[in-house]
C-alpha cells in the first residue's frame, strides 16, 4: 500500500503541483485501501505524508507552495493496516535538476541498498550503519546524525534504532523475523540539522539540499525481503 501511494505521487510531481495536493491524494488512496494514514495525528503531525523540499531533511508539512523546476521533493509515507505499519520514503526531482543534485539522489538511494545488503542473520545493526556511511562519504556527501532508522511492526517506531553512521560490528545482532525501516538522510554539504519553528520540519543548517530514501525490510532465512517495493 505504501509503495503504491509513492508510485502514484511520484507520477504526479511536476512544476506547479503543490505538496498539499499530493497529501490529499495519498490520504484518499490509503483510506480507499482500508488503511489508516500512520503519520496523521502522530504526536500531533497534521498531514498524511511528510513532504520535504530542497534543504528540508525530513518531516516537512505539506503546503500550498507550487513546486518549481529544479526542486527536489522527499515524500515519506506511512500506513497502518490491520494493526501493522509500513513506512517508506523516496526523493524525486521536480523537472530538470542540476547534475550534482541528481548525484545526491543517486548516492542516497544507492546507500539505502548498501545498507539493505547487510540485513543478514548474525550481522549487527551497525553493519547497516557503516555501509551507508562509507558509501555516502566516499562520494563526498554527509550523513545526517540527528535522525535514524528504526524497527517497525505493531508500532510505527520500534527498537532497534538504525543509525546511518558508525563502526561495524556493534549494536544488536540481527535475527530472523526482524523488520527494519532503513532510511539514509544525506546532505550535499555538512551533516548539520535544525528544527524550524513549526516544531516538525528539519532543515540543513547550511542551506544545502538533502535527500531521503527509506524501505521497510524484513529479515528472512534467505536474506532481506524489501516489503515496501512493488517488483
Amino acid at each position: 500500500m505504501v509503495a503504491r501511494v509513492l508510485r502514484r505521487l511520484g507520477g504526479m510531481i511536476a512544476p506547479g503541483v503543490t505538496t498539499k495536493e499530493l497529501d490529499c491524494v495519498a490520504e484518499e488512496m490509503i483510506l480507499q485501501d482500508g488503511g489508516e494514514p500512520a503519520f496523521k495525528g502522530y504526536q500531533g503531525f497534521p498531514a498524511t505524508v511528510c513532504a520535504s523540499v530542497n534543504d528540508q531533511i525530513v518531516h516537512g508539512i505539506p503546503n500550498d507552495r507550487p513546486l518549481l523546476s529544479g526542486d527536489i521533493l522527499s515524500l515519506d509515507v506511512g500506513v497502518c493496516w490491520k494493526g501493522f505499519y509500513g513506512d517508506s520514503a523516496w526523493t524525486f526531482p521536480v523537472g530538470d535538476i542540476p547534475k550534482p543534485i541528481q548525484q545526491l539522489l543517486d548516492v542516497t538511494r544507492e546507500s539505502l541498498f548498501k545498507g539493505i545488503e547487510q540485513v543478514e542473520i548474525g550481522n549487527r545493526v551497525s553493519d547497516i550503519s557503516s555501509s551507508v556511511q562509507k558509501h555516502v562519504e566516499k562520494n563526498g556527501f554527509s550523513v545526517v546524525r540527528e535522525f535514524v532508522g528504526h524497527g517497525i511492526g505493531e508500532s510505527l517506531h520500534e527498537d532497534p534504532q538504525v543509525p546511518n553512521y558508525g563502526e561495524p560490528g556493534r549494536g544488536p545482532r540481527l535475527q530472523e523475523g526482524m523488520v527494519l525501516a532503513i532510511e539514509p538522510m544525506v546532505n550535499v554539504q555538512g551533516p548539520g540539522a535544525k528544527i524550524l519553528e513549526d516544531r516538525w520540519t528539519a532543515v540543513t543548517t547550511d542551506g544545502g539540499y538533502s535527500a531521503h530514501f527509506e524501505h521497510s525490510v524484513a529479515l528472512t532465512k534467505d536474506g532481506p525481503w524489501i516489503l515496501s517495493q512493488l517488483d
